[in-house]
């Protein structure tokens, strides 16, 4: 009887034989927590989490920066859609505000790891990963335009600079958002209670000057 060991072979010990992109991007985000941020991972121990050798991550993404972008991205279209999908439920400016702020509020408080992702990244990642969530938050502004001019044509209120104002909302929510992070649960109910306020807060100074401009241009002419 032969007392060689038998040959290891590729995929066994762990390790599986096929490992595909959405297989490397689950790795990455059960590695990943609250205060866990993308910068910090390295490639060796998703490879070791996703079951794969380290050199087969290269066949998926070129280095960690675009396995961090693409979590960012993934992100990113999540959010949008369930924002978009309680925009769709809200009926008026106020629900509206309501609907999307607790929408919003709802996936952080479940410590959702893509939008911590989001939220983290763009302070604390590196170049890529800041241009890769200024591009999320510019597919936000221009959803959140939209929908303000929309709003704006039937409620007759006027709309002042409907880019700049969606830009000014979407920042407040994303940077307040990235606070209520570290708030304990206490504390959430007040905290999405502010940021409804200021929002409506900025709604309120949009219709206002919109007047104002509308006033100016009735008399200039």
């Amino acid at each position: 009887m032969s007392s060689q060991k038998p040959t290891v072979q590729p995929g066994s010990a762990g390790r599986k034989q096929h490992i595909s992109r959405d297989d490397i991007i689950d790795a990455a985000l059960k590695l990943l927590g609250p205060n866990r941020s993308v910068s910090t991972l390295s490639l060796r121990e998703v490879a070791r989490e996703a079951g794969m050798a380290p050199n087969s991550f290269y066949r998926h993404f070129r280095d960690m920066d675009e396995l961090a972008v693409a979590l960012i991205d993934l992100a990113g279209a999540s959010l949008r859609q369930i924002i978009g999908e309680a925009r769709q439920r809200a009926r008026s400016e106020h629900s509206v505000v309501q609907s999307c702020t607790d929408a919003f509020m709802a996936r952080l408080h479940a410590d959702d790891p893509l939008l911590h992702i989001f939220l983290r990244e763009g302070t604390v990642g590196s170049a890529a990963f800041k241009q890769a969530v200024e591009r999320q938050l510019n597919f936000f502004e221009d959803e959140l335009r939209l929908d303000l001019i929309s709003l704006a044509s039937v409620k007759k209120t006027g709309l002042y600079e409907p880019a700049l104002t969606a830009k000014a909302i979407t920042r407040l929510v994303f940077a307040m958002g990235a606070t209520a992070l570290d708030l304990p649960p206490e504390q959430h109910q007040e905290f999405n209670r502010q940021i409804v306020v200021m929002v409506r807060m900025v709604i309120s100074g949009t219709q206002v000057l919109a007047k104002g401009q509308a006033d100016n241009a009735a008399v200039q002419g």
